[in-house]
């Protein structure tokens, strides 16, 4: 038998807040002031507090002292920034793992591809997230675990802006299709071009 564990109140609001922010539904910029989500979601501003703390420490919020919590805006600079240590980290990735088919990896495509058209962008998100994280850890690498993990939260804020770029969900199936293809078939050289192409922003 498998025990469920029970959700707190507070779990429950930092995930609420959570998809509001991944979904694009709190923009960029935003301020998420304790008295407003408190009596918004009708909990205790402790309650807010800790929940906000909690997305404080994954990075999806910033807070300063004796200010509201925010969300980061991330300028054209940052995300170039971001890619520029992010790319080189995949490309070790690509080449490492280049003639080899990854099944969590595949699993993580496949739960991708089949959501819904109507599913929030929080959860596509997610599920970006959840197939390079596996791509990842097939390397084998604790120390590239690490630093990846490290740009997790800009990585997820940056993928936000990109909700409007992928129109047609499928589109972004579609890339990552090609992307384990590639990996799995094609050359190194392939393979750390195919991550490269990836990682390139789409116009915002």
């Amino acid at each position: 038998m498998t025990a469920l564990r029970p959700v707190s109140t507070v779990e429950a609001l930092a995930a609420a807040l959570r998809e509001r922010v991944l979904s694009g539904d709190i923009e960029p910029g935003s301020t998420l002031p304790e008295q407003e989500l408190s009596a918004r979601y009708g909990v205790a501003r402790p309650t807010v507090r800790e929940a906000l703390a909690l997305l404080v420490h994954e990075g999806l919020l910033r807070r300063e002292r004796n200010r509201s919590a925010h969300v980061p805006r991330l300028t054209p600079a940052d995300l170039a920034d971001l890619m520029y240590v992010r790319g080189p980290l995949e490309e070790l990735m690509a080449g490492a793992l280049n003639g080899r088919r990854v099944p969590s990896a595949e699993a993580a495509f496949a739960r991708l591809a089949a959501l819904p058209s109507e599913a929030p962008w929080a959860a596509v998100v997610a599920g970006h997230m959840a197939l390079h994280e596996a791509l990842v850890a097939a390397v084998g690498s604790p120390r590239l675990v690490r630093l990846y993990g490290s740009l997790a939260a800009e990585t997820r804020l940056g993928l936000v802006g990109l909700r409007h770029a992928y129109a047609e969900r499928h589109e972004l199936a579609a890339e990552h299709r090609e992307l384990l293809r590639v990996i799995a078939e094609g050359t190194p050289e392939a393979a750390r071009r195919a991550v490269r192409d990836h990682l390139r922003w789409r116009d915002r």
